[in-house]
């Protein structure tokens, strides 16, 4: 009988851990606690380290086909000046690829395909996780024990795992912002592939996508569990002197489909991404801020890292510390610069600093900002056996 790994989570991280495991041999169950598969959360950017990491799990060429690349665009004040220009030609010549947009819903439709049918579970709520032996981890759910050679936590934030095997750590806090977005019901008529407005404590940015259609989002400086009786109703009053297109974005948007969620971080680092046979993937190990569109391509270098140390390492022990050695400093480094970014970002409010902070943008040459960029997406996947 093959390894068996049980991966707690079917979100984008969970799917892909599932599928590195799958594709190294191992025996994989998923268990997913919604009982049907959304797919919410609008559209994702994937960078270039992200889309290797999908290329080393098969299913990078897939995503490719059902993305656009964000050649052009950049950042922008609320009257529409630009503060920096994005070169994605640039940005290919260096490291292969532009960064990709794509609807969230189409990418994990990708993900599960590559995975059998029969390894997804839906509806299944882990109540608790234990290892029970030198080399076995007890996996309970409602009405379900499952037991494993290993176990994935990729349930998110608010992982309930992770609060179980650290009961020390403080675990998630609120930013401080709030997001709402949306996918446009329509095709929008677009000068640019991406941008992001900063405005003073907001930010409202967008990506198009394949099939004419865009992503938005607008990011507020609120009170943790803010709520509006009209969330399009209140974006089009917060933001309709902005520059265009953010009001026929907005116009192209039907109320329903608005998500809001408040952004939750691990600001304090977790001591260890592997405790026994039990490891920690993605927001459940490195939970980070959106500002630099990274949370979902380290989640995929998380995926592929633990797949090539488990199908290479003598054991599974020696193996999740390999994947704590090597992931641990980088995603939480890329946590660090995603917090300082939403500083000098949305959340800059002062009326000196903001000003401030435009200029500087404004007289930073291109190649210096795409080296920015540079230090986190160049990333080379390790190989899968």
């Amino acid at each position: 009988m093959g390894n068996t790994a049980v991966v707690v989570g079917g979100g984008i991280g969970g799917l892909a851990a599932a599928i590195g495991l799958h594709r190294i041999g191992w025996e994989v169950t998923v268990l997913e606690r919604a009982s049907t598969l959304a797919d919410a959360g609008a559209a994702i950017s994937l960078a270039a380290n992200g889309l290797r990491a999908l290329d080393e799990l098969g299913v990078g060429e897939a995503v490719r086909k059902a993305s656009r690349g964000q050649y052009s665009g950049g950042t922008r004040t609320p009257r529409g000046a630009w503060l920096t220009r994005m070169d994605g030609s640039a940005l290919e010549k260096s490291v292969g690829t532009p960064i990709m947009g794509v609807p969230r819903s189409t990418l994990h439709r990708l993900l599960r395909a590559s995975l059998p049918e029969r390894s997804l579970v839906s509806g299944r709520a882990v109540l608790r996780v234990e290892q029970t032996g030198p080399g076995t981890v007890r996996v309970d759910c409602a009405d379900t024990v499952l037991t494993a050679d290993l176990v994935v936590a990729a349930d998110g934030v608010g992982s309930t795992v992770r609060s179980r095997l650290l009961p020390d750590h403080p675990g998630p806090v609120y930013s401080g912002s709030t997001v709402l977005r949306a996918l446009t019901e329509h095709a929008v008529d677009l000068r640019t592939d991406f941008e992001l407005t900063w405005g003073r404590g907001a930010e409202f940015g967008h990506i198009a996508l394949s099939d004419g259609r865009a992503e938005w989002h607008a990011v507020l400086r609120h009170p943790a569990s803010t709520r509006f009786a009209d969330p399009l109703a209140e974006l089009r009053r917060r933001f309709h002197d902005w520059h265009p297109p953010i009001p026929a974005l907005l116009d192209a948007t039907r109320p329903e489909a608005v998500l809001h969620h408040d952004v939750n971080e691990l600001r304090t680092p977790l001591p260890s991404y592997a405790v026994g046979r039990i490891a920690l993937l993605g927001d459940a190990a490195h939970a980070m801020t959106p500002n630099l569109g990274q949370g979902a391509c380290q989640a995929l270098e998380d995926a592929v890292t633990l797949a090539a140390a488990l199908g290479t390492d003598p054991t599974v022990e020696a193996a999740l510390a390999r994947y704590d050695t090597e992931r641990r400093p980088r995603s939480q480094s890329v946590a660090r610069a995603a917090r300082q970014a939403g500083r000098m970002g949305h959340q800059l409010s002062h009326p000196l600093a903001v000003p401030l902070r435009n200029t500087a943008m404004r007289l930073t040459p291109s190649r210096i900002a795409t080296r920015m960029i540079l230090r986190h997406h160049a990333w080379t996947p390790p190989s899968l056996p």
